[in-house]
């Protein structure tokens, strides 16, 4: 299989315009390391001209005025079109980000069912309810828009992430604009030019929904422009402090998942190929590139040795190779400046005493790492996220030091615990300071689709979910008869 990028372009008020604003880098194809084209963004005159855009549909109530089940139709219209266009997306994310089209392809079902449970929650009237009072009046609640929402997305998959921010945003109300991370542009463009088809078929305004692409500059002028009411954010930590000082100062909701160092507890009574399984696929999966990778691997300290040999020799068994390749299981990492990064952060782990331990033969060509455990780092180096496809081993003796450790970072955004006992391991489970906890298990998805997603610590602020994230971007109106005046009793 092979995907080629288009031109960098961006979407303003219903116009598709080249990017030409140089980022100061270049884009590589991450099997190889050869460059694809310089870092482009959108011109700050765009970036302008697309909030005044989103502005004007708000004011104008041409898509929040629209009943309920009419904004539902056309985000299923959307929907059809995202799939149409879905495994095109999935193809060229794994060009850009170096993900095993094995694990794109299953990932693109959230393209476009993320509208189509947008539109879902729309018809069952989620955004309206009503309270009986005493006296039998209604006190009635409708949630509106905020108005203009900003929709910011990292590069490990962009445009799913993309697709399920931006369809809560328009299923809101809100007119929504979406920047991918400048890293890969180009699925979320693809996505975007299927939204934007479907919206324009239905004879909306073409400020509804934009697309701006940029680094940090073009971000920061986006979020910071008091007419954005709303912003969303996924990526790192020092980019969601940056959001969330500019939303404060606007007085303006945020939801930052900033990612995550996240634990694997080892119970004593865990089947040794059980937690090797797991550890494997939280190493590698997404390259390691995700915010609920492995960070921390805590075992037994009398079965440290086999659980580690086991692990590595899960590893040694994974398929490296080009992302495109459905054989792939493990890819390279999305920019050589990314590779060196996480090597650096390696590096470091062993320059505190530690023992790198690998199993995996990478490519020399490309951005290829192999993943690494290291050993005998002291838990007070291993506080923080490395983002990729290296993560510390500790040690326990009694599992309230085992819990003790999984606590010992200032993230709280995943953990998993890996035990015989299911009902010991949920005990366990319960005693950990994360948004989601999860017993026997490595998967990318939810425990449950209308679970929140929730974040704690450095890893964010505010629910994200099926639900959580259309709540996001509304705000409550209550209305009703009260029929009652003040208590001083004057007639």
């Amino acid at each position: 299989m092979s995907a080629r990028p288009e031109a960098v372009a961006d979407l303003v008020d219903g116009d598709w315009a080249a990017c030409a604003a140089p980022l100061g880098f270049t884009l590589q194809d991450p099997s190889t390391g050869e460059p694809v084209g310089a870092a482009v963004g959108s011109d700050p005159a765009r970036v302008d001209a697309a909030i005044a855009a989103a502005t004007a549909v708000h004011d104008s109530g041409a898509w929040s005025g629209l009943p309920a089940t009419e904004r539902a139709d056309v985000l299923d219209a959307v929907a059809a079109r995202v799939e149409a266009a879905g495994a095109g997306i999935a193809a060229i994310e794994s060009f850009a980000t170096g993900v095993p089209i094995a694990q794109t392809m299953p990932l693109s079902v959230i393209l476009g069912g993320a509208f189509r449970l947008a539109a879902m929650q729309l018809r069952d009237g989620w955004l309206s309810s009503a309270m009986p009072r005493e006296d039998g009046r209604l006190a009635h609640v409708d949630r509106l828009p905020w108005g203009p929402a900003a929709c910011l997305v990292p590069w490990n998959a962009p445009a799913p992430m993309a697709a399920h921010k931006a369809a809560n945003a328009l299923a809101a109300g809100c007119p929504t604009i979406v920047k991918p991370s400048e890293y890969a542009p180009y699925g979320t463009q693809l996505l975007a030019r299927a939204v934007h088809a479907a919206l324009a078929e239905a004879g909306l305004p073409g400020g509804l929904f934009q697309l701006l692409h940029g680094d940090a500059g073009a971000g920061a002028r986006l979020v910071g422009d008091p007419r954005v009411r709303a912003v969303s954010f996924t990526g790192g930590l020092s980019g969601g402090r940056a959001v969330a000082a500019a939303c404060a100062y606007d007085i303006k909701p945020v939801q930052l998942e900033l990612g995550g160092n996240n634990p694997l507890l080892v119970l004593p009574d865990a089947d040794t190929a059980a937690a090797a399984r797991a550890a494997a696929d939280l190493l590698t999966t997404l390259n390691g590139q995700w915010c609920r990778a492995l960070g921390r691997l805590i075992v037994p300290a009398d079965r440290a040795a086999e659980i580690l040999d086991a692990t590595l020799a899960r590893l040694a068994t994974l398929r490296v190779g080009p992302p495109l390749d459905p054989d792939t299981d493990f890819g390279p990492l999305v920019h050589s400046g990314h590779r060196d990064l996480v090597a650096a952060a390696r590096d470091t782990l062993v320059g505190h005493g530690g023992t790198a331990h690998t199993s995996l033969a990478v490519p020399e060509q490309g951005n290829y790492l192999s993943p690494t455990l290291v050993t005998g780092v002291g838990p007070e180096h291993t506080t923080h996220e490395v983002f990729g496809p290296v993560a510390a081993v500790h040690t326990y003796t009694t599992v309230d030091e085992a819990v003790a450790l999984a606590n010992g970072t200032p993230y709280g955004l995943e953990a998993y615990v890996s035990g015989t006992d299911t009902d010991a391991a949920l005990a366990v489970a319960r005693r950990l300071r994360a948004g989601e906890v999860k017993v026997n298990g490595s998967s990318v998805m939810s425990l449950h689709l209308f679970t929140p997603r929730p974040a704690w610590g450095l890893s964010g602020y505010s629910e994200e979910g099926t639900a959580e994230t259309l709540r996001f971007f509304t705000n409550p109106r209550v209305v009703g008869v009260e029929g009652g005046y003040a208590l001083h009793g004057r007639p």
